[in-house]
């Protein structure tokens, strides 16, 4: 990516890679999370739309692309990362974009820091609390020795199909799951599916907040959770058309339109009543 910096964190556990515009202090700051086995790269087309008017974060989370290895993933870990380079970066206030298990680790910084939050937006990700029935605990608790039957480039090839509808959005998901090895893989998507079981509970949002769907999203349950959670919290949710689950990736131009408008009516130091 032109025009932004990388560099890294390191802790207990290993390093972590960040990339980031140059910070202005006047500017909202937005960090994007990405999702279960991509990397910072899905993220492209958001970098190059709000770089100059935000400051912007990318990162590859713990255990995810250049971030490896990484001992000991765990949403309280990356939580934890994520402050320290809001630290490093010397910044207060923050607005999280969270892509998939992005959206979880969102809301496990926010569950913890709330006062750094200003806003958050979901990306076919699902919600805290208790939304999810026991036979929903019990599948999601068996994701990685499902994986297992498949062949590497059956499997790697499946992903990509299962994340996007356009070819962009599914040779970029096939390019982010190259890097790994199918063992790695498949124990990837099993501690990331339940490391949020472990971390999951009950959370009110203070910060604005903004729900997007693709409409092609056939992830197990997420447009079900999504549904539910918009009807109970009142946070607004907005269909992407012509989207599969990485709906940034398949309709960028969209979901950038979508994040400007939010993204606009959030003021420093803001916070719902």
């Amino acid at each position: 990516m032109p025009d932004i910096k990388q560099s890294f964190i390191k802790d207990e556990n290993g390093t972590v890679y960040y990339w980031n515009t140059e910070i202005d202090p006047m500017r909202k700051t937005l960090f994007f999370l990405h999702g279960l086995t991509a990397n910072h790269t899905m993220f492209e087309k958001q970098v190059d739309f709000f770089k100059d008017t935000y400051n912007v974060i990318v990162w590859d989370a713990p255990a995810h692309g250049k971030s490896r290895p990484y001992n000991n993933f765990t949403y309280g870990n990356a939580a934890a990362v994520l402050l320290q380079i809001l630290n490093e970066l010397q910044i207060k206030e923050i607005i999280l974009i969270g892509q998939s298990m992005g959206g979880y680790i969102a809301q496990s910084f926010i569950a913890r820091y709330p006062e750094m939050v200003i806003g958050f937006v979901s990306i076919d990700s699902t919600p805290f609390g208790d939304y999810y029935s026991k036979s929903d605990i019990w599948w999601l608790k068996q994701i990685e020795w499902m994986c297992k039957p498949f062949s590497e480039k059956l499997l790697k090839v499946s992903v990509a199909k299962q994340n996007a509808v356009t070819k962009v959005g599914r040779e970029n998901m096939l390019e982010m799951v190259s890097d790994y090895e199918k063992e790695e893989l498949c124990h990837l998507m099993g501690i990331g599916y339940a490391g949020f079981l472990d971390d999951n509970r009950e959370l009110q949002l203070s910060c604005s907040a903004l729900i997007l769907v693709g409409e092609k999203d056939n992830t197990g349950k997420v447009k079900q959770y999504n549904k539910e959670w918009s009807k109970r919290t009142g946070i607004k949710m907005t269909w992407i058309p012509n989207a599969a689950h990485n709906s940034n990736v398949d309709n960028p131009e969209f979901v950038n339109r979508c994040m400007e408008e939010f993204l606009e009516s959030i003021t420093i130091g803001g916070y719902r009543e």
